[in-house]
């Protein structure tokens, strides 16, 4: 019996708080009053005034072995208590018990060896977004790892012959075979990745390399990884999450409109809210993900610098980018990544530049701070050639395949569906063949930022037009507009064996909005 629609507890999409109806492709379907999907949960307790708490750097994981190939990390997934809000208490779960959990550090091709341990009430499941990973290590929706004790995973209702599950630990294998870049880790736990992120589940895990350490690119303290997301607060201090998972019995039930997208009203730059940072007028590497649920930023800088745009990127998801792009602002959403320069020596020392979010109203238009307090020399530099990056060609591909993206029916059933149909363990999408290259095209109905496993792509149009400035370079994650259509173009390498592509809005992949593709 395969994991479908029947299985899954689905809420009426239909109306709530938030989303409208509107006539649409194939039906009725959902639309956005603002610029991302979903309702905004309100929090119960009064808000910190913004830019009063410093910034903070996730600390870097340390491995606990390593040989001439690999390095060996262990990283324990634990309830804990934190004081985000000031004066309240918090409980998340965190990697190693803090939230964001610490960053792993690596080189390319040398192997980074983890082992993800469970002392969390519910099973999880360990992804490395952006990771080009052998099948078996690459977080499948339904290969577990159970709680050390107290857990019957039949009594869950998966019913997936060919899931992996494991008690307490498993050990994750990541060849690292694949550009520099920013990826990070999250749960990844089918129909419960939302809560299981919002509640803290995340980190960073760095891959370098000697191509982009030629580069005099600014580093040290002046390269600042910036991991932002979205969250609400309960009036005991909580993460407020309208929840299905039936083991979380202190939060409220969902409500229609949160099956769209969780919207918080706080906004949390590496776990602190509306941070400051003391920066030298220099240049500083600004290395963004959005974390968020389902939240989309566009962020600027206020005042905007005097003398031209606000940033130089330089990198995607998937590494360097061939030549910087200049930008007035930056467009993310969830789960995509921006690697992007900002001279903040355009700036007179004593001056104060906010990071905005220009999608977002009243205290979500503002992310952080930035104060600029010293002058320093400066070495660093902006190539106007950063790497290689091999352009496929639409020639190149042997097939083309549809997908449509968009609120439906099955059956008696409405929810999330990828080309009619919700997530089904037992039915594969697709079977590229291991050196391939295909188009994938993707039509959405609303705001669906469409994520693969294992393959990064190239971004071939956009509503038939040219792809926008920040789709250039690898991605791993594009974000589709209401009603448009985007075609990708990617070649299956390294692996053999099944994944996924699915929303990464977490609400919309925990509700259906994934399908399995396997490499032959």
């Amino acid at each position: 019996m395969s994991t479908a629609m029947g299985r899954r507890r689905f809420l009426g999409l239909a109306g709530g708080a938030g989303i409208v109806l509107a006539a649409g492709l194939g039906g009725p379907r959902l639309l956005a009053q603002h610029t991302s999907t979903g309702a905004v949960l309100r929090s119960a307790v009064p808000l910190p005034a913004p830019f009063q708490l410093p910034l903070a750097i996730p600390p870097v994981l340390e491995p606990v072995a390593q040989d001439d190939f690999a390095d060996r990390y262990e990283i324990t997934a634990r309830e804990a208590m934190a004081e985000i809000l000031p004066g309240l208490r918090t409980p998340i779960w965190g990697y190693e018990g803090i939230f964001p959990g610490r960053t792993v550090e690596s080189r390319r091709g040398r192997t980074a060896i983890i082992r993800h341990r469970n002392e969390l009430p519910v099973p999880t499941v360990a992804h490395l977004h952006g990771g080009r990973t052998p099948p078996e290590s690459d977080g499948y929706p339904t290969d577990l790892v159970l709680p050390t004790r107290g857990w019957d995973h039949g009594h869950h209702g998966m019913h997936d012959p060919r899931a992996s599950i494991a008690r307490g630990s498993r050990e994750y294998i990541y060849p690292l075979d694949q550009r520099a870049a920013l990826l990070w880790y999250h749960d990844h736990r089918m129909d419960f990745t939302g809560p299981a992120v919002y509640r803290g589940l995340a980190g960073l895990h760095v891959v370098r390399d000697d191509e982009e350490d030629a580069l005099p690119l600014p580093r040290g303290e002046r390269e600042i990884p910036l991991l932002i997301t979205d969250r609400a607060f309960a009036a005991d201090g909580s993460f407020d999450y309208p929840s299905l998972d039936p083991s979380l019995t202190t939060v409220p039930g969902v409500t229609d409109a949160y099956a769209a997208g969780v919207l918080g009203d706080v906004v949390l730059v590496n776990g602190v809210p509306w941070p400051v940072h003391e920066v030298s007028a220099t240049r500083h590497r600004l290395r963004v993900l959005n974390a968020s649920n389902a939240r989309r930023y566009e962020l600027a800088l206020d005042p905007p610098p005097p003398d031209g745009p606000a940033f130089v990127q330089i990198g995607s998801d998937g590494g360097l980018l061939a030549s910087p792009v200049a930008h007035d602002s930056i467009a993310l959403a969830s789960a995509e990544r921006h690697d992007v320069i900002v001279d903040f020596g355009r700036y007179p020392v004593g001056t104060e530049v906010t990071l905005v979010n220009r999608l977002g109203t009243g205290s979500t238009a503002q992310v952080m701070r930035f104060r600029v307090t010293r002058r320093e020399p400066d070495d660093s530099a902006i190539p106007p050639r950063l790497s290689e990056v091999e352009p496929l060609r639409r020639e190149q591909a042997v097939v083309t395949r549809d997908f449509a993206f968009r609120s439906g029916r099955h059956g008696d059933r409405r929810g999330w569906l990828i080309g009619g149909r919700p997530f089904d363990t037992g039915y594969v999408a697709a079977r590229p063949r291991l050196g391939d290259v295909e188009i994938w095209r993707f039509v959405a109905d609303l705001h669906h930022p469409i994520h693969l496993h294992l393959a990064h792509f190239q971004v071939l149009s956009r509503g038939n037009r040219e792809p926008h400035p920040l789709d250039a370079g690898w991605k791993d994650t594009v974000d589709l507009q209401p009603g448009e259509a985007v075609e990708v173009i990617t070649r299956f390498e390294h692996y053999r064996g099944r994944y996924v592509f699915h929303c990464h809005n977490a609400e919309h992949e925990d509700m259906g909005m994934m399908a399995t593709f396997e490499t032959t």
